[in-house]
């Protein structure tokens, strides 16, 4: 069995983790070695209640897949807009460009639904009836659109997050509000213990490879060529002591 290799900078990350931790065992150490060793930054993707090792590879997969994002084309109509520099909200018809704002209309949902329902353009249907079927957006970018006063219509391509529906004036704020609003950052440590959440297929192979018994020998090994760590793994040898003694006395 070969030593883990420890860099000097992450032998000086995992004292300070060390000393900081009260208590930590030698798995939670080990898992926080791994965490910095190969720049994991694991991420709870809220809405399918999955685990992924990093944003990166969860922005990339969704990407793939065409579940982050959509190109939309939006209506804009000449004229003055029901919109101002003080709207954060707006709910925009499709079919006209027809829009609403949160303080330009007392119930700017409501109005959308009703316009829909009547819209002369709506063609679509569903079940007979004609689908009130709208955007929404609060990007400021998007608004920006409707409030400048323009002599002819115009259409212009704007971008709908695959997840909440919303529109955005770029792919860059899709995943500025992907991040912001649908993702919580998990250290590494927490990830295997947890039974609450998946954990992405590729992400748990990784750590149960990681976990295997011989590696983390190797990554005590090599700590115990540095004096500073000799507290800490004499106290996981007699934790380990104390675990095996449980163990046979179960039996």
């Amino acid at each position: 069995m070969s030593a883990t290799a420890i860099s000097e900078p992450l032998k000086d990350e995992l004292l300070k983790f060390l000393k900081k931790t009260k208590k930590a065992d030698l798995i939670t150490a080990y898992l926080f070695f791994l965490e910095k060793k190969f720049q994991i930054s694991p991420v709870l993707f809220i809405r399918d209640k999955t685990i992924f090792q990093s944003e990166g590879n969860l922005v990339k997969k969704l990407e793939e897949e065409g579940k982050l994002w959509r190109e939309t084309e939006i209506k804009i109509q000449y004229g003055q807009q029901s919109v101002n520099e003080n709207t954060k909200k707006v709910y925009i018809c499709p079919f006209t460009g027809k829009v609403f704002g949160d303080n330009t209309h007392p119930n700017p949902q409501d109005a959308i639904y009703d316009w829909v329902s009547k819209c002369p353009e709506n063609k679509e249907r569903i079940g007979g009836l004609k689908a009130k079927r709208f955007f929404v957006s609060e990007d400021p970018e998007v608004i920006k659109n409707y409030i400048i006063k323009r002599k002819e219509p115009i259409t212009k391509i704007v971008y709908s997050s695959a997840v909440t529906g919303k529109l955005f004036n770029s792919k860059q704020a899709v995943l500025d509000d992907f991040s912001k609003n649908q993702l919580k950052p998990l250290p590494l440590e927490e990830v295997p213990s947890q039974n609450r959440f998946q954990i992405e297929e590729h992400f748990l192979a990784f750590i149960q490879k990681q976990l295997e018994e011989s590696k983390i020998n190797a990554f005590v090994e090599s700590l115990s060529g540095h004096e500073e760590f000799s507290p800490y793994i004499e106290q996981w040898l007699v934790e380990d002591k104390e675990e095996q003694e449980d163990d046979e006395s179960e039996e």
